[in-house]
């Protein structure tokens, strides 16, 4: 599952660890990164309603008295349409053919559609059992949730089924406690207090993202990307920060500025506020929105912006 630093020590040997990796598949919008939230207990993954919003594959860690789960929440299966989605696509297949099972995310409110079944058809064949979740429960009644899990089951992919609420968190417990059941026999790859094995930087960029994509129109979202240019922590209790907003054209700096620097303003504020959660300090924060053309197609500029 790619490179982990050396493990930690595990728990006492006199109790036998379990530990693995745990895929997670979907279309776009379905629910993937708020899910492992969940089951990690905190945020490892930004949440927004607009598609492709995952572009790395933010491992969150789950850790139980004698297990460790480690969810990969993989980019939005789709067909690769720039090297940004082909990056994506590579990496979608890569942590699979690491895993030790995939969940397959379905959202009972639309039910399953055309991207379900392509996303079904590309796992038929996958080396490790496929679980199903069926989210967004809360949201419909007693029949469309029946009829979400018939479609689900029509799919022929999955071992198991879960009706399931990321939101609320219903369902998500016995779902958890089968994941758990598919990890081998293992010590812990990370320190039981870790929940995402993000650097402190993409972390942050990831929060100031997650505001950007809250508050912007439809051309934004995919041509938008945040870097951390420095860190200072000058006090204890107190963290600077600079960070860049990169779009790929004069009109979307625009937008992304606003009217008198009040979209920016807000972007900003929200931001903030999640960056102090995150720290637990007070932070000052300072962004800029610079124009980089067909940053997308840039492998330079994906390495930098750690895009695997």
């Amino acid at each position: 599952m790619g490179e982990v630093s050396a493990a930690p020590p595990s728990p006492p040997a006199s109790r036998p660890t379990r530990s693995g990796f745990i895929a997670l598949a979907g279309r776009p919008n379905v629910g993937k990164s708020t899910l492992a939230n969940a089951i990690v207990g905190a945020k490892v993954a930004i949440v927004s309603d607009k598609p492709q919003t995952t572009r790395r594959a933010i491992r969150g860690i789950a850790t139980g008295p004698d297990w460790q789960l480690v969810l990969v929440d993989l980019p939005g299966v789709q067909r690769p349409r720039d090297v940004l989605t082909e990056r994506m696509q590579r990496r979608v297949e890569h942590e699979l053919a690491d895993a030790d099972g995939c969940l397959f995310v379905l959202n009972a409110e639309e039910g399953v559609g055309p991207g379900d079944r392509f996303i079904a058809r590309l796992l038929s064949g996958a080396p490790v059992p496929v679980i199903i979740a069926v989210n967004k429960i809360d949201r419909v009644d007693r029949a469309a949730t029946a009829a979400a899990l018939q479609a689900a089951a029509d799919l022929e992919v999955a071992e198991e089924i879960f009706p399931v609420s990321a939101a609320t968190g219903a369902g998500v417990r016995p779902l958890t406690e089968h994941l758990v059941s598919l990890l081998p026999p293992g010590p812990f790859y990370f320190d039981p207090g870790q929940r995402s094995d993000l650097r402190q930087e993409l972390r942050l960029a990831e929060l100031i993202r997650e505001q950007v994509l809250r508050r912007t129109r439809e051309e934004i979202p995919h041509s938008v990307e945040v870097q951390i240019e420095s860190i200072e922590t000058p006090r204890p209790e107190l963290v600077r920060i600079e960070a860049v907003l990169l779009v790929e054209t004069e009109s979307q700096k625009g937008i992304v500025i606003g009217a008198g620097g009040r979209m920016i303003k807000a972007i900003g504020t929200a931001a903030r506020q999640e960056i102090e959660r995150e720290l637990g300090a007070h932070v000052h924060l300072e962004l800029k929105v610079r124009v980089r053309r067909h940053w997308r197609a840039d492998e330079r500029v994906l390495d930098r912006l750690g895009i695997e």
